[in-house]
């Protein structure tokens, strides 16, 4: 990395659909060789009666600089508009390069990355994209995730351009599957590709866990499957966009990690909580009872169907206008396991850790603002949905009952019920 590097950072404000200016992000080397980023709001920007702040955390609307050196010198803000998993692989595949900078990974994010942020080195922003590829296009992106995930030698020279069918939208969408973005009937859709490596069909298998969480009174994002060439793809509905006939609003949207203050890396895991994101959200949000009771819920149903890939990316809050709230449930995934006894979530979710169990997760009920007797009420109306209704639901999402089976395992393990917290 070269000793200092800058960008300015773009906002698309509420209720407009052009970016302006909000200010810029520098990152340098201190005198020990750590990363040190910088951030400061523009004159300009901070003069305007409906500028916004770009997180309710970290980067509050002021003329001061903020540093950090979490992070390798990335604000929460920044990481969360950058590329993730998927999304460095199709970037390293279109460049020709299998190591980049993180500053790289930030400016060669697409312009429809995940909030309302846009990177560029020009102080006048770009002109937000308008056009995407279409579910028509479907088997070609398909094929083009196909040939990035198998890697093979023959396909070197084809390669970048086929990166290039999926660059270009969404990839900074959270998650480590291939996916990118759709529109159809105005709307943007996050396509989300299965694998040959796949146990069981993922597409209709998370399309029918989204739609049972529904069943059990979550605020869920839409979702559907679309068969394409003999395989499904499932499309979730992008909800930190609305389109209006000048373009598309775009909304801010910051991860639970950001509003923890914390990180992926192993030593941060520790601070991955419910009941820390609950104080968080109390502190924030425009209406905290109804976003406690909802993560609340949320995080029982996660246990119900051993959801333990609940990491704090898969959290995020949602400003739709100078407000914010929490954020529609989004990536449902079962994990059935072998475990019986003992299964834990990925955060913290009561006062004996993370262990996925009732008495566990009603002893941190007043985080929430929940009564116990709420909190019992909540998990044993979860607990009914979910055995009355998985099976049916899954076969409602085109599910087989060979992958019915084969996720069985995860639904209302017996340690869910024990009387014992730890």
């Amino acid at each position: 990395m070269t000793s200092e590097r800058e960008c300015f950072v773009y906002i698309v404000l509420p209720g407009t659909t052009e970016f302006v200016t909000a200010g810029r992000f520098r990152l340098a080397a201190n005198r020990a060789g750590d990363r040190v980023g910088e951030f400061v709001y523009g004159r300009k920007y901070l003069e305007r009666p409906d500028a916004v702040e770009l997180d309710p955390i970290e980067l509050r609307l002021a003329s001061r600089p903020y540093e950090t050196a979490r992070m390798e010198g990335f604000f929460g803000a920044i990481r969360d508009a950058m590329p993730d998993y998927w999304g460095r692989r199709v970037i390293e595949k279109h460049s020709g390069r299998t190591v980049l900078d993180e500053f790289d990974y930030l400016m060669e994010g697409p312009d429809d990355r995940a909030g309302a942020l846009g990177f560029g080195l020009g102080i006048e922003p770009p002109a937000p994209r308008r056009t995407f590829n279409r579910t028509l296009d479907l088997e070609r992106l398909q094929e083009a995730a196909d040939a990035i995930i198998a890697d093979a030698p023959d396909l070197a020279a084809s390669a970048a351009a086929q990166a290039q069918e999926l660059i270009d939208p969404g990839t900074s969408m959270g998650g480590a599957r291939p996916k990118t973005v759709v529109q159809d009937n105005n709307d943007l859709w996050i396509a989300k590709f299965g694998t040959q490596h796949d146990r069981w069909n993922y597409p209709r298998v998370e399309h029918g866990l989204l739609t049972l969480a529904g069943l059990c009174g979550l605020n869920v994002a839409d979702s559907r499957v679309e068969p394409v060439a003999g395989r499904d793809v499932l499309l979730v509905r992008r909800f930190d966009r609305d389109v209006v006939p000048t373009g598309y609003r775009r909304h801010r949207m910051v991860s639970a990690l950001t509003l923890l203050q914390t990180s992926d890396d192993q030593a941060d895991r520790a601070r991955w909580s419910y009941l820390q994101l609950a104080d968080e959200l109390r502190r924030i949000s425009a209406s905290p009872e109804a976003d406690l009771r909802e993560l609340y819920a949320r995080m029982c149903f996660n246990a119900a169907v051993s959801n333990t890939d609940d990491h704090p990316r898969n959290h995020a809050v949602l400003a739709r206008d100078r407000t914010w709230r929490l954020s529609p449930a989004f990536d449902l995934t079962p994990m059935p396991a072998v475990a019986e006894d003992h299964r834990d979530l990925a955060m913290m979710c009561g006062n004996s850790g993370r262990y996925a169990n009732k008495a566990n997760l009603v002893s941190g009920h007043g985080r929430f603002l929940l009564s116990e007797e709420d909190a019992i009420a909540i998990f044993d109306g979860i607990a009914e949905t979910v055995r009355a209704q998985w099976r049916a639901q899954m076969h409602r999402a085109g599910v087989s009952e060979r992958d019915c089976e084969a996720i069985s395992r995860a639904f209302l393990y017996d340690g869910l019920f024990n009387d014992f917290a730890a």
